[in-house]
């Protein structure tokens, strides 16, 4: 009984991915290319040089911390789709350190790392405060939010901000050397960021797991109401968690400055933030399972412009195949469900 119960876990676990398979080499079929070409030169774009492995594994890093920060508040039953806006202020308070501290790089860093967090924090913070008491619904707020940052961040890099050379479009002025994030040799990777990512995947878990304010989260996604009337404090519960996510989002923005492109740009959140709400989805919010999930999407996002270069197929069938996982994820999901509650009508009837 027990080898076929992991079976079955085991076949459901692998049903998404190789439902996305199909789907993606039907597509592939129709438009007459080889699926095993495609698949090929997708893992060849990602995996075929050091440099690539490096750039799929800094790819990971702010899918990760945005992807762990959306489980938080996907655990307290909240949708923080305003984690986009959140990377963005942590980038531009990160920016503001980096231009008017001119200290040594380790305090520097350290400042901007914090201040980033400070940023996303705040910034998620005012989207629990929009829903615990404008009562504005979360996805809504969020979304609003994000387009507050957007503006923000570009009124910022045209005005203030503005490059020496006037050349808006690329950023701001490079950052002074000590804001630089360390990168491993040649490789476009910084090893602290990569770091500080599977820490937070570490503290969160065991938060989420062996904390009362995890517990606590907990009974709030499960239901509000019942968590309310045992005793849970709601409304501080629900603006930790969104400040959670938020300063995760505002970590992942600062290192998108400090490691990767060493200034702040126009679109320094990179749709991020909406990538990591289907590494928390596919996660099935566990923190533990979001660095697994965030290396596929990663590989896939780098790995797909090779598709163009020698198949002469658009890379955003990239794009086709991930989205082609959650929604199999989705699906396999509501048919469990499905099946979850017509067993527990038959016991019930049986009981009756």
């Amino acid at each position: 009984m027990k080898i076929t119960a992991r079976l079955t876990s085991i076949f459901l676990a692998l049903a998404p991915v190789l439902l996305a398979l199909l789907f993606t080499t039907l597509i592939l079929v129709v438009v007459g290319a080889s699926p095993w070409e495609a698949y090929r030169n997708i893992l060849a774009g990602a995996f075929e040089s050091p440099e690539k492995i490096a750039d799929v594994v800094a790819a990971c890093v702010p899918l990760i911390l945005c992807g762990v920060g959306m489980s938080i508040t996907f655990t307290a039953g909240q949708w923080n789709v305003g984690v986009e806006g959140q990377i963005i202020l942590g980038a531009i308070f990160a920016t503001w350190v980096a231009r008017n501290l001119l200290w040594p790089r380790t305090p520097v860093l350290t400042t901007m790392l914090l201040a980033g967090v400070l940023g996303g924090a705040l910034w998620g913070t005012l989207a629990g405060l929009l829903k615990v008491y404008g009562k504005v619904h979360e996805i809504f707020g969020g979304l609003g939010l994000n387009y507050v940052a957007q503006g923000l961040a570009i009124w910022l890099i045209f005005n203030p901000w503005k490059p020496a050379d006037g050349a808006t479009m690329s950023g701001t002025d490079p950052f002074p050397d000590p804001a630089w994030m360390p990168r491993l040799g040649h490789l476009r990777l910084a090893p602290l960021a990569v770091l500080l990512a599977l820490v937070v995947v570490v503290v969160a878990y065991f938060l989420l797991r062996g904390t009362r304010w995890g517990l606590e989260l907990k009974a709030l996604g499960k239901n509000f109401r019942s968590a309310f009337l045992l005793g849970v404090p709601s409304t501080p519960r629900l603006l930790t968690a969104f400040a959670a996510c938020g300063g995760l989002a505002g970590l992942a923005g600062a290192i998108r400055c400090s490691a990767r492109y060493g200034r702040m740009i126009p679109e320094i959140s990179g749709g991020q933030g909406y990538l990591s709400l289907l590494v928390a989805l596919l996660a099935g919010y566990r923190p533990q399972w979001v660095p697994l999930i965030a290396l596929f999407f990663a590989a896939v996002g780098v790995g797909s412009p090779r598709l163009e270069l020698n198949m002469h197929l658009d890379s955003s069938l990239g794009g086709v195949l991930e989205a082609s996982v959650v929604l199999a994820v989705m699906i396999v999901n509501g048919w469990r469900a499905l099946v979850a509650r017509r067993q527990a009508q038959q016991a019930e009837e049986e009981i009756a």
